[in-house]
């Protein structure tokens, strides 16, 4: 567990948000503090400054390579180098020598001191809008168990970022994922649970049998997958602290398939295959009480609950190819949201609740891409040979992906993109995975 304890207050950093795009807007000093603008303009990365951190030495070196990772993989900061540094800072509490700063044309500072004392580790830490020569915010102190230092690396970044975007962050939080191995007509899959950036990988399943999907409930707490264990697809409930499954549907007449929770975690949405026909079915996660929300003669799947839980969108080929349709959960004629070329599937809502984002089939391509909940703006994102099964970061401003390789060989690897289509970035991982869940912020 986390304690974040306020350092002395600071003035609050004043922003704009305009689009889609963040650029830097450096000010001088009497123009008041750094602005960040949110723009559909070309991004100049922000020139952050990270120094050193003081205190242990190892811990600190540690923490802050992972905050200066953090940022810079966002493609909208900028670290300027150790050794284009002009300033030294002997300690923590030294005045900043705001115009060795502007000398190198950083905008803005990141210092920081780790202490640890036994199994526990503090980390205080201070931003600076150098231009206008004063702190971004409070100056903050996170305590955690030693074991937690990426966390609290993390945290730190996440500071950073709200205060020089406006926006809610996303670093400190999980992707559940599936890990495939052996050759691809018989690939043997199991579910873990990693950090956003692929650190402290977890397991949560073995390799006894066939594991698809994984789904984050509201909380993280616990995850949503769909398991063939029984020989037919069936869903399962996993605790990710105990890492101990039970089932959720076990009709032996029917197959259950791509679950997921809505917003507030009271429902869950899914689909049925039951007599030949595939239809949306609503569950009450507590009393496991169900009904159709979906009766049409056409394969009808992978529903995802808009962030107010009063909608859902869903795939379905009801119009003779695989089409996107949004309705609401007390049922109706559902209104069809996608009408490109091609074929629509995987759709997601996004966290921020203005736009879905999906996989479209153009030809023998694939997509990643992103839509307004009308069904306007559409936009690809990605293009490649196999791109599926987009999952939103906590904020709605960075989307997770599989991408398969061609060919015989080919193989899953996560990917993530930004919503303008900017900064792809494939995960650093040594195995084959797919199916990525992006779970909530941690608290």
């Amino acid at each position: 567990m986390f304690r974040n304890l306020p350092l002395a207050p600071a003035l609050a950093l004043a922003l704009s948000v305009t689009g889609a795009v963040m650029t830097a807007l450096p000010a001088l000093a009497q123009d008041g503090p750094l602005r960040i603008e949110i723009t559909d303009g070309v991004t100049e990365p922000v020139a952050v400054a990270i120094p050193e951190f003081h205190g242990d030495a190892e811990a600190a070196s540690k923490i802050r390579q992972v905050v200066a990772d953090d940022l810079t993989g966002t493609g909208l900061f900028r670290e300027i180098p150790a050794e284009a540094h002009l300033a030294s800072r002997d300690s923590f509490t030294d005045a900043v020598a705001y115009e060795e700063w502007r000398a190198i044309n950083a905008q803005a500072l990141v210092t920081a001191e780790v202490s640890g004392s036994g199994e526990e580790i503090s980390v205080k830490f201070r931003l600076f809008d150098i231009f206008a020569g004063q702190p971004l915010g409070d100056g903050m102190q996170f305590v955690a168990r030693a074991s937690d230092w990426r966390r609290a690396a993390h945290k730190i970044a996440d500071q950073i970022y709200s205060r020089l975007t406006g926006e809610s962050a996303y670093f400190d939080s999980r992707v559940a994922f599936v890990q495939e191995t052996g050759p691809k007509d018989a690939r043997i899959k199991r579910i873990g649970v990693m950090d956003y950036d692929g650190a402290n990988i977890l397991w949560m399943t073995d390799s006894s049998s066939l594991v698809l999907a994984p789904q984050f409930s509201p909380d993280g707490k616990k995850i949503l997958y769909t398991s063939f264990d029984s020989g037919f697809p069936q869903i399962q409930s996993l605790d990710v602290a105990t890492v101990s499954s039970q089932p959720v549907t076990q009709a032996g007449d029917s197959m259950a398939f791509s679950p997921r929770y809505s917003p507030d975690g009271r429902w869950i949405v899914y689909s049925l295959e039951k007599g030949g026909n595939t239809d949306i079915w609503l569950m009450d996660a507590a009393t496991g009480a169900q009904r159709p929300l979906t009766d049409s003669p056409s394969i009808e799947t992978s529903p995802s609950f808009s962030p107010d839980g009063k909608q859902i969108v869903f795939e379905s080929d009801r119009s003779g190819t695989p089409q996107l349709y949004v309705m609401g959960l007390e049922g109706g004629e559902p209104t069809r949201i996608s009408f490109g070329e091609g074929r629509y599937g995987d759709p997601a809502w996004s966290p921020k609740g203005g736009m879905i984002a999906f996989t479209r089939q153009l030809g023998e391509r694939f997509h990643i891409g992103v839509m307004r909940k009308d069904g306007s703006e559409e936009k690809n994102l990605t293009d490649s040979f196999l791109d599926e099964g987009p999952t939103w970061a906590p904020n709605g401003r960075v989307i997770m992906f599989t991408r398969v390789t061609p060919g015989g060989n080919g193989e899953p690897r996560l990917h993530s993109v930004d919503i303008t289509g900017r900064n792809m970035r494939p995960m650093e991982l040594d195995f084959a995975a797919s199916d990525p869940s992006w779970g909530p912020l941690l608290p």
